[in-house]
């Protein structure tokens, strides 16, 4: 790419198993990665079923949507050796190294180290394959500078053939030192690399392309500690295929409004609520958000640490004036009353508005859907939830900062459906996961 599932219903299972290095002789240091059958070992992470297919011995990946198809094993030293193919003049592809589960917040790809597959094209900062470079959050001392500084590998020369002819890649990675040969010649390398123990991904972008024979070797070496070993995040599996809305509501109210578009499900403001239709009762949720009007300033309401609306001096409702795009949430157990809330007051995103506004429930539970802090980013800018609801308890993490901690729902019911609220506002959203517990 160029920035620095079997089927979508798939579990994403993260095996954080010790398959670094030494794993013993013969066989048990040779890892088939691919059977030539079937995509066993491998979990779609964020594409449709059609996304990553078998055929002919081969892995096709159709390019549509965007995103990643990963092993289902973490591996920390070895050599990997695979060949690939566009179809098409200036595909674009690339293998993810030592990456975590899920894509980071807002984006489709994962915290990694890229390995460069993309076809006929050439710039002074990127190449058309052999780069190797850190991504979301990856870091890495390329072997040569870059010239705009990056840390970005270019390749000392280019082996490629073109679109339509196979080529062969050899990866080794060993202690957190990464070098590329492209068709039997190393031309690319990086040291320092961390995370250097995670996945592998094989990278879809806008363009079909197929891989084979991809054979790992497990290699001596060293085993990193907690801060250079990827995020395992086991049992999520995608809400969303990148191509359609399959698995929500069908509603004729969603025409043209719930529109899936790569990656991004969009939402003009225009419709109606959408909801899955399978049921959960205890889970956690991920899902990215931003919203997508221009801001106008406002005067909200201020609310206190306890639930309710702050006096001024004068003893009228306090308000402050802040940017607003507007108003939307999250439903949980097929029930509006417990929605946990996207918007821009100056309480910020994750409140449970149902219950802070009911004057019959007991001060503690308004307090507890009260937001601990104002974690919203920029209006324009990408969110994260982490919602976890067990039994009638919710705990809301934004943006990495814990907003509701062990929140009691009272009469939330047990099982029901999760819903993206429509209230009029434009949005969209990513990365929408969900782990049964």
């Amino acid at each position: 790419m160029r920035i620095a599932l079997a089927c979508a219903a798939l579990f994403l299972v993260g095996c954080a198993t010790n398959s670094s290095g030494a794993s013993g002789a013969g066989e048990d240091r040779v890892v088939q990665l691919f059977d030539g059958e079937t995509l066993d070992g491998w979990v779609n992470v964020n594409g449709a079923p059609s996304t990553w297919t078998v055929r002919d011995g081969m892995i096709v990946c159709s390019g549509k949507p965007t995103g990643v198809l990963r092993t289902e094993e973490m591996y920390t030293n070895f050599e990997l050796e695979f060949e690939y193919r566009h179809l098409q003049e200036g595909g674009n592809a690339g293998l993810f190294v030592w990456s975590d589960a899920l894509p980071t917040t807002g984006w489709p790809f994962t915290r990694s180290v890229e390995v460069q597959v993309m076809d006929a094209v050439m710039t002074p900062n990127y190449t058309c394959h052999g780069d190797i470079f850190a991504i979301w959050g990856a870091t890495l001392v390329p072997d040569r500078p870059h010239p705009a500084g990056w840390m970005r590998c270019l390749p000392s020369q280019h082996r490629a053939k073109p679109a339509g002819e196979w080529n062969h890649y050899r990866v080794r990675a060993v202690d957190g030192r990464i070098e590329l040969a492209v068709n039997g010649a190393v031309v690319s390398g990086a040291s320092e690399v961390s995370p250097r123990r995670g996945y592998l991904c094989l990278e879809s972008e806008g363009s079909e392309v197929h891989f084979r024979g991809l054979t790992l070797t497990r290699l001596d070496g060293s085993e990193p500690g907690d801060e250079d070993t990827a995020s395992a995040e086991e049992g999520f599996r995608p809400l969303y295929d990148g191509v359609s809305l399959a698995g929500w509501s069908e509603d004729s109210a969603h025409a043209g409004h719930w529109t899936p578009r790569d990656s991004i499900l969009g939402y003009d403001g225009q419709g109606g609520d959408l909801w899955t239709l399978a049921e959960y009762g205890d889970f956690e949720l991920i899902a990215d958000w931003r919203w997508k009007a221009s801001p106008t300033d406002r005067a909200l309401p201020v609310i206190d640490a306890s639930g309710e609306a702050a006096a001024d001096a004068q003893g009228g409702a306090l308000t402050k004036v802040v940017p607003d795009a507007g108003d939307s949430g999250i439903y949980l157990r097929g029930n509006t009353k417990s929605q946990v809330n996207i918007w821009c007051w100056p309480i910020g995103s994750g409140e449970v508005y149902g219950y802070r506004t009911d004057a019959s429930m007991p001060a503690s539970v308004r307090a507890g859907v009260t937001p601990a802090s104002n974690a919203d980013a920029p209006i324009g800018e990408w969110n994260r939830f982490r919602i976890r609801m067990v039994g009638d308890r919710l705990t809301v993490d934004l943006n990495g900062v814990r907003v509701l901690d062990d929140a009691e729902l009272p009469g939330v019911p047990a099982r029901g459906r999760i819903g993206l609220q429509h209230h009029g506002a434009p949005i969209e959203f990513t990365n929408l996961y969900v782990r049964e517990l």
